[in-house]
């Protein structure tokens, strides 16, 4: 009865809410049942043959998949490094303007890039790291500095990625940091200032302590995504000088599911980067719960 007469009172709330859950239960809970196909042969009349683990044996036996594997790891490595960090870091800055006019315009700023599609961006890096005319190389050529093609060269493809990266999502990411900022006691602050604590003090022994559990708590769930390197945007960046360096296992079972054909053996490769995202959220909270006694619940 309790539960009823709390969906009359909030029925707008849950209503709202259905639209969400209807899309996590169509993409993501129902796809689930698709997983079974790792294990079968697939065949396009007539049942399919169960066929064990003969998927991932050939999947951990193929040199392709260890390349693809390592790419993964590295790109998503430099993407845990030097990307996470950057919005927690905008978030404090953002926190030091004093202009509330001014904060909003840069917040206005540095959050418009998350609505742009992974189009739009690969399309504006192309323009801006173009050899013959794009910003980065004209500035190079006035220091008389070489240029250098950015997108097809090897060494540096992998480090467009991680700037694209920041430039897109840091503002939008910071948003989170933002919010648990707000909710510090001002107390806390008009205390420290009559301790005579200057304002980075305030930042490191205030402001930091303050967002320890929020920043584990995302970086917990940043490692469950720790193997999706990013599918629309190494797809949009990816081209043949630089397959080798930047194609990941969302882009190979793209590649040999639907480009191939081969069902049964990408869905094992998909199959076997949802179970490592598994393990590592339980093993990040479970160490973290262990060591801090904060986790993810």
């Amino acid at each position: 009865m309790k539960v009823l007469r709390r969906l009359r009172q909030d029925w707008v709330l849950y209503a709202m809410l259905s639209l969400p859950l209807l899309y996590f239960f169509i993409f993501h809970i129902i796809p689930l049942y698709g997983m079974k196909l790792a294990f079968q042969d697939y065949r396009i009349l007539g049942d399919h043959v169960w066929v064990g683990w003969k998927h991932f044996k050939t999947l951990f036996s193929s040199p392709a998949f260890t390349s693809v594997l390592q790419n993964t790891i590295i790109i998503s490595l430099m993407k845990i490094i030097f990307v996470f960090p950057i919005p927690i870091m905008l978030s404090l800055l953002i926190n030091e303007v004093r202009s509330s006019k001014y904060r909003k315009y840069v917040q206005s700023v540095v959050y418009l890039p998350h609505f742009l599609s992974w189009v739009v961006i690969a399309g504006i890096w192309i323009s801006l790291l173009n050899p013959a005319d794009g910003g980065v190389n004209l500035i190079a050529n006035f220091f008389q500095l070489p240029s250098i093609d950015y997108m097809t060269s090897k060494e540096h493809i992998r480090w467009v990625l991680v700037f694209s990266e920041i430039w897109r999502s840091a503002g939008w990411d910071s948003i989170i940091y933002l919010a648990a900022i707000m909710k510090i006691s001002p107390g806390l602050y008009e205390a420290a200032k009559i301790d005579g604590a200057t304002r980075l003090q305030q930042m490191r022994f205030i402001t930091l302590p303050h967002l320890y559990s929020i920043v584990v708590t995302v970086f917990i769930l940043n490692l469950g995504f720790f193997m999706n390197a990013g599918f629309d945007q190494v797809f949009n960046f990816m081209n043949d000088s630089v397959i080798s360096v930047v194609d990941i296992l969302d882009t190979y079972v793209y590649r040999i599911g639907i480009g191939n054909g081969q069902f049964a053996y990408a869905t094992a490769a998909s199959l076997f980067k949802g179970v490592i995202g598994i393990v590592l959220i339980l093993g990040t909270h479970f160490i973290s719960k262990r060591f801090s006694g904060k986790g993810v619940w």
